[in-house]
C-alpha cells in the first residue's frame, strides 16, 4: 500500500496537500514539513486521516491527482 504525507504549511489558498510518498512526486515538502499519515488503499483515505488534523485538506494534483479538488 502506498504511504501518505501530509504538508504541514498550508498553501497559499488555505489548503494542506495529501502526497503519495511512493509516487516519486516532484512536489514534496521538505522533510521537517511532513506530517506522516501512514499507508492506505488510496488518496481517499489519506485525505480523510489528514482531515483529524486539519480541517482544510486536499490531494496534491502531481501524486494524488484523484483527490485533488481545487
Amino acid at each position: 500500500m502506498p504511504r501518505f504525507c501530509v504538508n504541514k504549511n498550508a498553501q497559499p489558498t488555505g489548503e494542506h496537500e495529501v502526497h503519495n510518498l511512493d509516487a516519486n512526486c516532484g512536489h514534496l515538502p521538505d522533510s521537517q514539513n511532513q506530517h506522516y499519515l501512514g499507508s492506505f488503499p488510496s488518496c481517499k483515505e489519506a485525505v480523510q486521516e489528514a482531515k483529524k488534523t486539519y480541517s482544510n485538506v486536499d490531494g496534491c494534483k502531481h501524486c494524488c491527482p484523484a483527490c485533488h479538488t481545487r
